[in-house]
């Protein structure tokens, strides 16, 4: 029995190593913790957060920018109960407003605070800009995808799911819809991965398909305190240390631990970095794992820092913009409404999904978009000179391009190691709430 009780309390309690502190590797550290193991969390970089982290801007004297710009959803249940975990208020980090796409001029689709079903009926229902034969075709579709339980073959495209909608809604509401979340182009993009997205937000519980735009930058948000909280707990937390290889031990005779990196051991790896390297760490171990973390496609995110006069104002914090040839942002969001404790009115920033264009000619793009935007909103006169560029973000594999039939690498590629990440095996996009849920998942 006592033998019994100590291989119990020995399997319980690991020794576990973290590669990379991005959304991911946190959400591993911190449930690892809380399940008694003693965690080392090693990021390479000087940063903590991976892609979704606060960045000094180019510009002296200029308060901190983030590495793209990120909103989260009310349906990122695992997210913020994870934030609430390492001492996150919630109330006070978040403008949270029901879900709100519509353009300068009113169009497009602007929710009520209510349920699903109201909400939904609600927000089309009363949409100024749609014709009824819009409305309808929209809440036909709606209804198809909820009696098919929000699933469908793997072979689908979104453009598939919505070839009964009307080029108004299609262009309004469900091509931007796609972009923003799945980041690859709708006649790309995977039919039953958007359906998921689709049942958890618009189609779940109250607030679920509630904004959530933060009022800090994203190190502020989650990542600085999640490392204060695990090293409060007794996490040993290091940056720059970069992992170029691991040692398998298990060959040794009566080997303590099954793994060494660098000069350390440990019992357990979970493995947080982007696919690439992921696969350079595991094809001794696994090559076909490997072999499937490298054929994944990814696709660029750009995020345009503009500054513009001191009194400028978007009409709503968050815009949705018109795309065609030459104007490639879906979302300009002004910061100086949001990032209030940061105090940068005049802020803008312009997202560009599933880019291909280079940095150059992104950022001019844009500029070209916001004189048209100005000449929308009647300020005309209020001339593009006004308005400097900050920063110009390209993040070139900032999500995997979530394709039909897309084969993704599973969470466990050997014994003794776990894999997190976004582009795991999973119901999810490249997300922060798929990041949240495979760390979450990793942990033994």
């Amino acid at each position: 029995m006592e033998s019994a009780s100590a291989w119990t309390t020995l399997s319980q309690r690991l020794k576990i190593a973290i590669v990379g502190a991005g959304w991911a590797g946190l959400a591993a550290a911190i449930t690892a913790t809380q399940k008694g193991h003693q965690v080392t969390l090693l990021e390479a970089s000087r940063f903590w957060g991976g892609r979704a982290r606060s960045i000094k801007p180019s510009f002296e004297d200029h308060p901190t920018l983030d590495n793209g710009q990120h909103i989260l959803i009310g349906a990122y249940q695992q997210t913020l109960s994870l934030m609430q975990t390492v001492g996150v208020n919630l109330e006070k980090v978040f403008w949270r407003r029901p879900l709100d796409l519509r353009y300068a001029d009113g169009s497009g689709l602007s929710l009520p605070n209510k349920s699903f079903p109201m909400n939904l009926l609600q927000g089309i229902a009363l949409n100024p800009s749609w014709r009824f034969v819009d409305k309808w075709q929209l809440l036909k579709t709606a209804w198809k995808w909820q009696r098919m339980r929000f699933e469908c073959e793997d072979h689908l495209t979104v453009a598939d799911l919505c070839q009964n909608m009307t080029p108004t809604v299609w262009q309004d509401l469900m091509e931007p819809l796609c972009v923003s979340a799945l980041n690859t182009p709708a006649h790309e993009a995977s039919g039953s991965v958007f359906l998921r997205i689709m049942k958890d937000a618009l189609f779940g519980p109250v607030g679920s398909s509630d904004l959530l735009l933060p009022r800090l930058d994203l190190g502020d948000l989650f990542p600085h305190a999640a490392i204060k909280w695990l090293e409060k707990n007794g996490v040993s937390c290091h940056t720059g240390q970069r992992i170029e290889s691991i040692v398998d031990l298990s060959n040794n005779s009566n080997p303590s631990f099954r793994w060494q990196l660098g000069d350390d051991q440990f019992d357990h790896l979970i493995i947080a970095t982007p696919a690439w390297e992921a696969a350079h760490l595991l094809e001794a171990f696994n090559s076909a794992w490997a072999a499937t973390a490298h054929q994944l496609k990814h696709e660029t995110i750009a995020t345009v820092y503009v500054q513009g006069p001191l009194d400028f104002k978007l009409p709503q914090s968050m815009l949705a913009l018109r795309t065609a040839q030459g104007s490639p942002a879906q979302f300009a969001f002004d910061r100086g409404q949001i990032y209030t404790e940061a105090h940068t009115p005049g802020l803008l920033a312009f997202v560009v999904s599933a880019n291909k264009l280079s940095k150059e000619d992104v950022t001019q793009q844009v500029l070209g978009q916001l004189r048209a935007l100005l000449i929308q909103l009647g300020q005309a006169t209020l001339l593009i000179d006004a308005f400097n560029v900050i920063q110009t973000v390209v993040e070139k594999r900032a999500t995997f391009a979530c394709t039909p039939n897309l084969k993704r690498p599973s969470a466990k590629p050997c014994q003794g190691i776990t894999v997190c990440g976004d582009y795991v095996e999973g119901p999810y996009p490249a997300t922060l709430e798929g990041a949240v849920i495979s760390g979450i998942q990793a942990v033994p």
